[in-house]
Order: structure tokens, then C-alpha cells, then sequence
């Protein structure tokens, strides 16, 4: 599992499938519900499971990310 906390999420979401992992699912870890739309903007927090785990590739990766500069 590759280590993504810290880039931006459209990054984050392509190291992801790169990897072979296309099963995707983001939150937003701010608690506010709200929807990624421009995933640019955003940087992840967390991820799950988490990096250097061994997971098969139909594993639900979780991207938690917050809105830059928040």
C-alpha cells in the first residue's frame, strides 16, 4: 500500500491506481460531509489501510482529506 497522506488528493488517487488499487472512497476529515469536487484542492490526512499494509487489490481504500490551508 502505498504512502499518500500529505499529497494532494488527485495525486493521491492516482499513486492509488497505479498500484492497482481502483476501489476508492474519499471522506472529508473535516466532519463537515462535504464533497471533494476539485480534488486538487484537497490534501489527504489519512488513509485506509494504512501504508506498507499488503492488501488485495479489491481492497476499499479510504482517502480522508481536508481542503488545503485548513
Amino acid at each position: 500500500m502505498p504512502d499518500v497522506v500529505g499529497v494532494n488528493h488527485q495525486l493521491a488517487q492516482d499513486t492509488m491506481q497505479a498500484a492497482g488499487f481502483y476501489n476508492l472512497a474519499e471522506e472529508d476529515a473535516s466532519g463537515q460531509g462535504r464533497l471533494l469536487i476539485v480534488d486538487r484542492n484537497w490534501v489527504v490526512v489519512s488513509q485506509q489501510p494504512k501504508a506498507g499494509t499488503r492488501a488485495p487489490a479489491d481492497t476499499t481504500i479510504i482517502l480522508r482529506s481536508k481542503k488545503m490551508g485548513e
